[in-house]
């Protein structure tokens, strides 16, 4: 395990500007946001994060939310209030950063997650169980990999996005770069929202989107309450037919409305 003063790995994409930071969620890498990042680098310095446990960061002996968002408010601070956009797990973190270290976040954007506890997490625990079911000293190929995540995980799309994390060492061993094992064991601490330290906390007064997809379960009605008493300048937009990975399913809407509202205009769909 590395040591939690170690810093997060990050890739910037742009020299000028204000600073524009993307956090991504389970099982992703900062350069899951290329693509969308490089459309802002003209007029931002973009920051792509590889989140604790996950890609090129250091892994904790605890995968804990508030511990990740003080950790984030750190490592962003010399930067200067920034815009934070979070999807899914990083949307958790960079809403407790707001809230955490208002200073550090000028505006918030999160995608397609709410301030609740989620309790259905099989679908994940199984993915990190096939995953981890592999044996990776006979593994030849990535394809082999596919094959054997096919019964567990249906989706050839989730499937390749799992198998990001799976890489070679300079002496050629394959290896997971999430944190597989921490993760699994905080599940529960990744689906929930630490309701005994946000009770009585300030809300964020800052500017705040909240992206949803229109077909996700993520971001429902019955969640707005508790999404409006934390950030009360909270706008909602929901983008039509796309699921939980809205940025990367309607990209040039997603685009769209980020950049809208990192513009101080109307961010509808």
């Amino acid at each position: 395990m590395s040591t939690a003063a170690a810093p997060l790995h990050t890739v910037q994409l742009g020299e000028q500007g204000s600073p524009l930071v993307f956090c991504h969620g389970l099982f992703g890498q900062g350069r899951n946001w290329t693509q969308i990042g490089k459309q802002f680098a003209a007029d931002h310095r973009v920051l792509l994060v590889d989140m604790p446990n996950h890609g090129q960061s250091p892994w904790t002996e605890q995968v804990d939310l508030v511990a990740d968002a003080d950790r984030l408010a750190e490592q962003l601070r010399p930067l200067g209030p920034v815009a934070l956009v979070g999807h899914s797990m990083g949307g958790k973190v960079a809403m407790l950063t707001a809230l955490r270290h208002p200073e550090v976040v000028e505006r918030l954007v999160v995608v397609d997650i709410s301030p609740v506890t989620y309790r259905h997490l099989n679908e994940f625990a199984g993915y990190i169980d096939a995953m981890k079911a592999i044996d990776l000293a006979t593994l030849e190929r990535r394809d082999e990999a596919d094959a054997a995540l096919r019964d567990a995980v249906r989706s050839a799309g989730v499937r390749g996005f799992l198998l990001q994390n799976l890489r070679r060492d300079k002496d050629g061993a394959w290896g997971w770069v999430a944190n597989l094992d921490g993760l699994r064991a905080h599940l529960a601490d990744i689906g929930g929202w630490p309701e005994e330290w946000s009770d009585g906390v300030a809300p964020y007064d800052g500017p705040v989107l909240w992206i949803a997809g229109a077909d996700s379960h993520y971001v429902k009605e019955e969640y707005a309450p508790a999404m409006e008493a934390l950030f009360p300048r909270v706008r909602k937009v929901s983008i039509k037919n796309a699921g939980h990975w809205v940025h990367s399913e309607r990209p040039d809407v997603f685009v769209e409305v980020l950049r809208r509202f990192l513009d101080g205009r109307p961010a509808d769909a």
